[in-house]
């Protein structure tokens, strides 16, 4: 139950948990006492992050209806859920409106909307039936726009759509719906927004210093252990550094 304790251990999904701010939040639970069923398509870091914390595992494409079912019948044949951390998501490409990929545009809505959509429905019984949390991972790209970001802010203004509605629908149930966004982190997030490009993708961290996914790991296990009573709504979480999503201090060499 949420923020609670009893005879075993909260038990959490983490969606999107390969890398990155999922990888990094599997662990955080963990250490803090929490069973953790971490879930991505990449089956070779799962094993590897299953043998570093103890967590369980389970391949599973939210964008994947027979996986997402699939989910749940293991949840209930596992011992429930007391929180899910929607986490999987990601930007592809920094193109202007006139010449954007419609296509990137399309699997961006399909990860980061519609499947947070099909974790969170599947999951939400399990959650009703003795409370629990929905975490969504959005970012400071649901805040406001930015040149190139068309297509990522507006998924993640639509996943922060769908995390804030959902709380109103739920008010005077034992769910609590968090959101917390993130500013600029260094992890895998650029390199796959620009397919590999390193270089690139280095550039966009250079001259500051971003949140790493362990500080974000941190304010997502925050939200979750606070008292039942309390509904952390929405985290905001920058580096120093970054004011906005276009305004950020970098050193001059």
């Amino acid at each position: 139950m949420s923020a609670a304790t009893g005879a075993r251990s909260r038990r959490a999904l983490v969606t999107g948990a390969s890398a990155g701010i999922g990888a990094a939040t599997v662990r955080r639970l963990r250490a803090d006492g929490w069973d953790v069923l971490a879930t991505a398509r990449r089956t070779d870091r799962l094993e590897a992050l299953a043998a570093e914390t103890g967590a369980q595992t389970l391949r599973v494409d939210v964008t994947d209806d027979g996986d997402v079912a699939a989910l749940v019948e293991h949840l209930r044949a596992t011992g429930g859920l007391d929180a899910v951390v929607n986490n999987a998501g990601g930007a592809l490409g920094l193109e202007p409106v006139a010449e954007t990929d419609v296509e990137q545009w399309r699997a961006m809505y399909e990860l980061n909307v519609l499947g947070t959509l099909r974790v969170t429905q599947a999951v939400l019984p399990l959650l009703r039936e003795g409370g629990g949390d929905v975490v969504v991972i959005t970012s400071t790209a649901a805040l406001a726009p930015y040149p190139g970001g068309a297509g990522y802010t507006g998924v993640k203004h639509a996943a922060r759509m769908l995390a804030e509605t959902l709380r109103w629908e739920l008010v005077g149930e034992p769910v609590r719906v968090i959101q917390v966004a993130p500013g600029a982190v260094e992890t895998e997030f650029s390199l796959v927004r620009f397919a590999g490009d390193e270089e690139r993708a280095a550039k966009v961290y250079e001259g500051y210093r971003p949140l790493s996914a362990d500080d974000v790991a941190d304010a997502i296990a925050w939200t979750l252990s606070r008292p039942a009573h309390v509904n952390v709504d929405s985290l905001v979480i920058r580096p120093l550094a970054q004011a906005t999503n276009t305004v950020t201090a970098r050193a001059t060499t």
